[in-house]
């Protein structure tokens, strides 16, 4: 699992990293504006949040990412210790709050938490429209059609319902769905794409799967995009 630490303060950013490298791959930003830049470009699983930045607030780095439609969790370590500032971070979009100073044990324990329910959140059946996505017995219908896909292709589908109205890289795809090293510059991603397309979309009247050039893929039930 990979884990964003976006803090400004370096000693503190790599005490947190090395914390938690044991068990968790983990990036560091050290401003709100680099930190908005990876998780657009980056999946990750969970965020650590520091309120006070030198560029960005840190609920409005917050409110930036809920807003372009990113539901990873986020959990603010901060030493404002004030009720109004915990009530405006969880407003933000926040999953949790840890003042500063903390303990290891606690922040662990608090990570753990959160990824298990992420974890719960995800079983849920996944939905677009008629396109109903099962992720627990991995059937796939739309309207009252079953659609049959190979593994990859149910992996691959069900990676972009989850991300649906946001662009995902071919990079982003690969890292996710394969999870072992591909070369980028393969088709891998167009192959598997054009096998989606051909079962979900080319089928029925409306399509999903939408190509932004220069970018990578989108599913949206948007036919302007």
């Amino acid at each position: 699992m990979r884990i964003l630490v976006i803090e400004d303060e370096k000693d503190v950013a790599e005490s947190i990293q090395d914390m938690l490298c044991d068990t968790y791959v983990v990036d560091l930003a050290f401003s709100g504006e680099d930190g908005l830049f990876q998780v657009q470009v980056t999946d990750y699983d969970l965020i650590l949040l520091d309120y006070v930045l030198p560029d960005i607030d840190g609920a409005q780095v917050c409110q930036s990412i809920r807003d372009a439609g990113i539901v990873t969790p986020i959990l603010f370590l901060t030493g404002k210790y004030m009720i109004r500032d915990k009530i405006t971070a969880l407003d933000s979009g926040a999953d949790d709050y840890l003042t500063k100073p903390f303990s290891s044990k606690e922040l662990l324990a608090r990570i753990r938490a959160l990824l298990r329910r992420t974890q719960s959140y995800w079983h849920n059946t996944l939905a677009m429209d008629d396109l109903r996505v099962d992720t627990q017995k991995r059937v796939v219908t739309r309207g009252d059609r079953r659609i049959n896909l190979r593994r990859k292709g149910f992996d691959l589908l069900e990676y972009l319902i989850r991300n649906q109205n946001r662009v995902v890289t071919r990079n982003m795809i690969l890292e996710h769905v394969w999870e072992y090293g591909i070369d980028e510059l393969s088709n891998t991603v167009d192959v598997h794409i054009k096998y989606l397309r051909e079962k979900i979309d080319r089928p029925f009247g409306s399509k999903f799967i939408k190509t932004i050039h220069g970018m990578g893929y989108t599913m949206t039930n948007d036919i302007d995009t």
